[in-house]
């Protein structure tokens, strides 16, 4: 091999061994100065961390004693809740008591109620204490604004209610309402027996309109009375019933001449009846009035006629005694006055004692009156 070559070679060789023994050293400084670095930046973390550490542990210390505070408050809070919870719960479990025993109680009243209510007789005593109840808030007075009982002549029976009208006309009125069938729909636990009852219950209802226009009311007594009368019935649930199951029951009734009312739709109809009695006693009141003006018209007439006669006889007086007062007594004068004349002339005198005593004779006459009237 050439020595030039070798020697080249050599010295390419040292050159690589010197660039990597450079890169090597560089490489340490760097590592080194990397190694500085990091174990500065990890002392300054430890620094930072240690007063980290502190602000944190003082920052828990502030949230401890806040966090025990508000425990002791909650405490104290709960504590009060508790109390006032027992407190309540007391109330409440003694207005449960109550409430059961009001259940109960209603529960007898009505199952002691449905009982009653089994008997037709009960039914129609129970109809008719409704009925006063609501007559009685509308004002109105037994054996002044109605009646009770009362036996029609002709009559095949006898109304509950009767209440007068206006132009000596009446109104019947019928409690007596079929509601057996209706309790035992309510007490049916099947939906055939519900259905079963229910239409029982509207056959039993058709029936009694019918009953009711058979009795003629309108016909019987004997004074005149309105075309239909009143059916009533007891609540207002039965009313809610008959509309929602058999509404066309109502239009039935009516054309029997039967009006069905409840207790709210009675106060209607009386105030109706009412409004129209007063409006008829106005009417009579002032039918008196105006038969009193025409009496007075009469009266006024026959007065003025008189006057005027009156007044036609005070103008002939007047008229006469103008004539006495004036052409008359002129005419007097004249031969008094020549009379007169005659006397002065012929020199007959005057006798003043016949005179005298014949003025006090004309007098006389005058006075005693007067003194045996004093």
């Amino acid at each position: 091999m050439d020595p030039m070559v070798v020697v080249v070679v050599v010295v390419v060789a040292i050159a690589v061994v010197a660039l990597v023994v450079a890169t090597a050293a560089v490489s340490a400084s760097v590592a080194t100065s990397r190694a500085t670095a990091t174990a500065r930046r990890e002392a300054d973390a430890a620094v930072d961390a240690e007063r980290a550490g502190a602000a944190t542990d003082q920052v828990h210390a502030q949230l401890h004693a806040e966090v025990r505070a508000e425990l002791h408050r909650l405490g104290q809070v709960v504590g009060a809740l508790s109390e006032t919870s027992a407190q309540r719960f007391g109330q409440v479990d003694r207005s449960l008591q109550s409430h059961a025993e009001v259940t109960r109680a209603l529960a007898d009243s009505a199952r002691t109620l449905r009982e009653a209510l089994a008997s037709p007789t009960a039914r129609g005593q129970w109809g008719e204490r409704m009925a006063d109840d609501v007559l009685r808030l509308a004002g109105f007075i037994e054996n002044v604004n109605y009646v009770k009982q009362t036996q029609l002549e002709g009559a095949t029976g006898r109304p509950d209610f009767t209440f007068p009208l206006p132009k000596g006309h009446e109104l019947h009125m019928d409690v007596k309402f079929p509601m057996a069938e209706y309790l035992r729909f309510l007490d049916a636990t099947t939906d055939h027996d519900r259905r079963t009852h229910r239409a029982a219950f509207l056959r039993d209802v058709r029936a009694r309109v019918r009953e009711l226009a058979r009795r003629d009311y309108a016909n019987a007594g004997s004074r005149p009375s309105v075309d239909y009368v009143l059916l009533f019935l007891p609540n207002e649930q039965l009313t809610g019933f008959i509309h929602e199951h058999d509404p066309e029951l109502l239009d039935h009734a009516l054309q029997q001449r039967v009006v069905m009312c409840s207790p709210l739709t009675l106060f209607a109809f009386l105030g109706v009846i009412r409004q129209a009695f007063d409006n008829y006693m106005v009417e009579q009141t002032s039918d008196e009035i105006l038969a009193l003006i025409g009496t007075f018209g009469q009266q006024w007439t026959k007065y003025n006629e008189a006057l005027d006669k009156v007044k036609t006889r005070f103008e002939q007086l007047d008229r006469s005694f103008e004539e006495l007062s004036g052409p008359r007594r002129r005419q007097l004068e004249k031969p008094l006055r020549r009379l007169e004349a005659v006397r002065v002339e012929r020199g007959v005198a005057l006798d003043r004692d016949v005179l005298d005593r014949e003025l006090l004779e004309e007098d006389e006459p005058r006075t005693q009156p007067r003194d045996s009237v004093s």
